[in-house]
């Protein structure tokens, strides 16, 4: 489907907010639509009418705004993870926050709301408690602050929709410890202000909204150019992408239009020979950047606007970003090469995407949400610590790793699959010590864990360890005689003096570190960043081996994955032997899924 604007075909439409009439024009003339419960009012100009409303809405409205932005973020959640920088088969950036945004829709529930305060204060506590990666928890932040702004309120006016949307920015980035700009934080930042300048000329919700999505998409366009890794891999930013399509998903409920575009192709699918693109008479959905000097952003708007629709031009003077349903795609890039240089070109025939899509919808099952349950360690009952270790792993043989080494509860998860904080929490609450100790094991995680820290009864301390291997160092340091905070502190020193190298296949080709990777080719990541390609195996762990400089430690130890067996696990580690010959080389079963080896370098 198209990733700019994905619409639905034709299906009945959703109810509509409760909004209704603040306007203070006079020659106005109101009407009232029974069917969707609007309020619509109009003022006349050269005999036309133009809305120019103010609108209010109360709870229920606003929770049926959020119900079709989860709707249009879970559609387009594939296409978020597929923007992930590295091509790693951990690309949940889409799956997060959407289950984030499932949650909190879950708390939420069925029930009326009166006010908006009341309904953000349920939406937002289920977005803490479910927000699952990096992610999903500064997308949880950011229903926080919106719901602080909106704090003891009835109804949301447009002055608020842009106060509030300000104020969640705001909390996001305070609750990440070193904000990056070009991430979704510049994204809601800078939509916010959109917004707050749209609202201060008497904008209705409607158009305060759109001035915000507008401007999303306009920084979202420029995150490679804050963020160089972006630029080299040829993507924006996940997170950002993710707000674009929340945004989006509540404008689109506004204007009447569907968000279930799941159900809509399934019908299509059903009861036509021949689907065909849901969103307009054009095929091919074609998207690229302008790179120039002086650039017209309004006029190169007027000019697309003559050659397809779906149209989206933003951008100012340096870059714009264009995106447009056509049958005549090169004419378009054409029109773009007559500006300045172009780049990041997509165009992608949507007849093809909208059949193959067609199938799938109209055979899959809804996913089901995700429920992970801790595991207790029953060899702990005998307390030789004042002090509980939770762990994040993903394995059944790592999982009897950390086990062996004392944790008391193990926290199912890792890549593709990371937990809530609210699972965080309940691990945390159900070890026996009011002391505890969360290894996280996953970059994507420490978040969720420093969340669910925030939110326990319990003195909790999270050691930030990215990888399995340093998780298992930090255990190592573990002293049963010291204090939690000196632990703490032991395993944080003890996680820097161990390298971690993964072995995985590309699940994407691109261009990212210097390095070209095609699709499909083994990959090797150094500490969670990739440093290697090679169609063999024993050449690229020899390269990655090579480049953490293993001939100056003394313990190499290969976690092999669950679709490998001991004999090929055995075999490399026999070559490392030969060639590292001063090396202890140990071989266990992680049973990892993604991952062909974790091999933890000591």
């Amino acid at each position: 489907m198209c990733r700019a604007c994905a619409s639905a075909a034709p299906t009945p439409e959703q109810p509509q907010a409760p909004w209704h009439s603040e306007a203070q024009h006079t020659g106005r003339s109101t009407r009232l639509d029974t069917d969707s419960a609007t309020l619509i009012t109009s003022t006349q100009s050269q005999g036309h009418a133009s809305a120019r409303a103010l609108y209010t809405c109360d709870g229920n409205g606003l929770l049926n705004c959020l119900r079709a932005a989860g709707t249009w973020l879970e559609a387009h959640a594939d296409a978020i993870n597929a923007l992930n920088v590295f091509p790693v088969p951990d690309g949940d950036t889409g799956t997060n926050m959407s289950l984030t945004m499932r949650a909190a829709l879950s708390e939420a529930g069925t029930r009326s709301y009166a006010s908006v305060s009341e309904l953000m204060r349920v939406f937002a506590h289920g977005a803490l408690m479910g927000a699952r990666g990096n992610s999903g928890v500064i997308l949880s932040q950011i229903l926080r602050g919106i719901a602080r702004a909106l704090d003891s309120l009835d109804h949301l006016t447009p002055p608020l929709l842009a106060s509030a949307l300000t104020e969640g920015a705001s909390t996001a980035y305070k609750g990440v410890v070193k904000p990056v700009e070009g991430t979704i934080l510049t994204v809601a930042r800078e939509s916010a202000h959109a917004a707050a300048a749209k609202a201060a000329t008497g904008a209705d919700v409607t158009q305060v909204l759109e001035a915000a999505a507008i401007e999303a998409e306009g920084s979202l366009a420029r995150t490679p150019s804050l963020l160089p890794v972006l630029a080299e891999a040829g993507v924006v930013d996940a997170g950002g992408q993710g707000y674009v399509i929340l945004l989006r998903g509540i404008l689109r409920h506004l204007r009447g239009e569907s968000t279930l575009i799941e159900s809509a192709i399934g019908e299509a699918a059903l009861h036509h020979d021949h689907a065909h693109p849901p969103d307009g008479v054009y095929n091919y959905d074609t998207q690229f950047i302008i790179l120039g000097k002086e650039l017209d952003v309004d006029a190169i708007r007027e000019q697309v606007l003559l050659m397809g629709d779906s149209v989206l031009v933003v951008g100012d003077s340096g870059t714009v970003k264009v995106h447009v349903h056509t049958d005549l795609p090169g004419q378009v890039l054409d029109y773009g090469l007559g500006h300045g240089r172009i780049t990041e070109i997509i165009v992608e025939n949507m007849q093809l995407q909208y059949e193959a899509f067609a199938r799938a919808s109209a055979a899959a099952a809804p996913p089901p949400v995700p429920s992970i349950t801790p595991h207790l360690n029953s060899h702990t009952t005998q307390r030789l610590s004042d002090t509980s270790v939770v762990a994040v792993v993903a394995g059944d043989g790592l999982e009897r790793v950390f086990e062996s080494l004392g944790v008391d509860a193990v926290v199912p998860g890792g890549q593709t699959m990371n937990p809530s904080t609210q699972e965080l929490l309940a691990a945390i609450a159900t070890v026996p010590s009011d002391k505890v100790i969360v290894l996280p094991n996953n970059g994507n995680i420490i978040l969720a864990a420093e969340q669910a820290k925030s939110l326990s009864d319990k003195q909790v301390f999270v050691v930030p360890s990215k990888t399995l291997p340093q998780g298992i160092a930090a255990l190592l340091a573990f002293n049963y005689q010291a204090s939690a905070d000196e632990n703490a502190q032991a395993m944080r020193e003890a996680i820097k003096q161990v390298q971690t190298v993964e072995v995985t296949r590309a699940v994407r080709s691109v261009q990212v570190n210097g390095l070209s990777v095609v699709e499909g080719q083994l990959i090797g990541l150094i500490n969670d960043t990739l440093a290697a390609a090679d169609e063999d195996e024993g050449a690229l762990v020899g390269t990655l081996l090579e480049r953490v400089g293993a001939q100056d430690y003394e313990i190499v130890t290969l976690y092999y994955g669950q679709d490998l067996p001991i004999e090929h696990a055995e075999a490399l580690a026999d070559t490392i032997r030969a060639t590292y010959p001063n090396l202890e080389v140990e071989v266990i079963d992680g049973g990892q899924p993604h991952y062909h080896y974790i091999i933890s370098v000591e």
